[in-house]
């Protein structure tokens, strides 16, 4: 089984590979290596489909998990597929894993598996004390295609569902995050349907996540996203948040990019950033 997640190998070690050259480009990720080196020892390379994102992500949150997220443990967590498709005729069209033409009731009860799998794994994975154990956990989950792809069709429901919320939120008057407004600001995605047809549905197969939908993803997990974005090394967009007025009790979890496109992620904090 292929890992997704490459074994944990020096950062600056990493760098030194992948940079070579005298460019003003390859300096600058030299700068911002050296920069996520003062906080963190290692990388692990995170396998570059177009779930990247979103797999780099729930590895980190699964990694350092100790509870299960409270959304995780509501009563209707499991029943979020049936009440939207009860409301929503078009999530009919959701497209999953690559399966094409199916009854709705299918759709539903896949979409349900997901999610349960979901916060089992979730579970099983926060109640492990022992830090190596907790690794060894996730890696081999990780390893294991067929679950690893079903928590991401589970992770871009939740995502749906957070994009509904936040749409009628704003529909009612109701505050929302200034994401949102951009969210539905693009011509592809003027409401939650269009964005299941022209983003949501194409995440993993033939794109991966835009910026704007990292606040969205970051809001469906109740997350802050904290990204190293090393082509802005030396900018104030070198470390972006996301959202970037996070809630103080949301757990962070550390990404790097060198593109906004590809993600991998920093392992073993330094001790000194950890006093």
């Amino acid at each position: 089984h292929k890992l997704s997640i490459a074994p944990e190998m020096d950062i600056m070690e990493y760098c030194r590979k992948e940079w070579r050259g005298n460019t003003p480009v390859a300096k600058r990720m030299r700068k911002g290596y050296e920069a996520v080196a003062q906080k963190f020892a290692s990388i692990r390379r995170v396998r570059g489909d177009n779930y990247c994102a979103l797999r780099a992500t729930l590895f980190q949150a699964l990694s350092q998990a100790t509870q299960l997220p409270s959304w995780l443990q509501s009563e209707d967590f499991t029943m979020l597929s049936e009440n939207l498709l009860s409301k929503y005729d078009w999530i009919k069209q959701w497209q999953l894993k690559q399966k094409l033409g199916r009854k709705m009731r299918e759709i539903s009860d896949e979409i349900k598996e997901y999610l349960i799998l979901l916060r089992e794994k979730w579970k099983n994975i926060s109640e492990i004390k022992d830090p190596i154990e907790k690794q060894e956990a996730c890696d081999k989950l990780f390893r294991n295609e067929e679950e690893e792809y079903s928590l991401y069709e589970a992770l871009k429901f939740l995502m749906l569902n957070t994009a509904i919320k936040l749409y009628n939120d704003d529909k009612d008057g109701r505050r929302v995050p200034v994401f949102s407004w951009l969210l539905f600001a693009r011509d592809t995605s003027s409401n939650p349907c269009q964005l299941m047809h022209n983003h949501l549905n194409h995440i993993g197969h033939s794109g991966g996540l835009e910026q704007v939908e990292m606040f969205l993803l970051a809001y469906a997990l109740q997350y802050t996203i904290q990204v190293y974005r090393l082509y802005k090394y030396s900018t104030d967009e070198f470390i972006t948040l996301y959202p970037n007025d996070p809630e103080e009790d949301w757990p962070v979890v550390t990404l790097i990019t060198e593109d906004d496109r590809h993600y991998n992620i920093p392992v073993r904090m330094c001790q000194e950033t950890m006093l």
